[in-house]
């Protein structure tokens, strides 16, 4: 956890999805990890899950600062 200039909770870390889904009539494993951030009460949430649990995220994505990178920033959290 740490706090912006505002005085902001954020939390970054990074998330990591695993699946399967078929394309073009071929099953394919898909895996993604991705950096995320969260701010606000939603932050001391995020803060707080287990590790390993599968959740919902939703959001939006914006370029990181050095543009080398996508960040994943975090609106609302639900377990699955």
């Amino acid at each position: 956890m740490r706090y912006t200039p505002a005085g902001l909770p954020a939390v970054n870390f990074v998330l990591d999805h695993e699946s399967e889904v078929t394309e073009a009539g071929t099953t394919r494993q898909v895996k993604l990890s991705i950096k995320a951030v969260a701010f606000g009460a939603l932050a001391e949430q995020a803060g707080r899950l287990p590790l390993g649990q599968a959740f919902k995220f939703s959001g939006f994505l914006i370029s990181a600062r050095t543009n080398k990178s996508v960040i994943f920033h975090i609106q609302e959290l639900n377990p699955i």
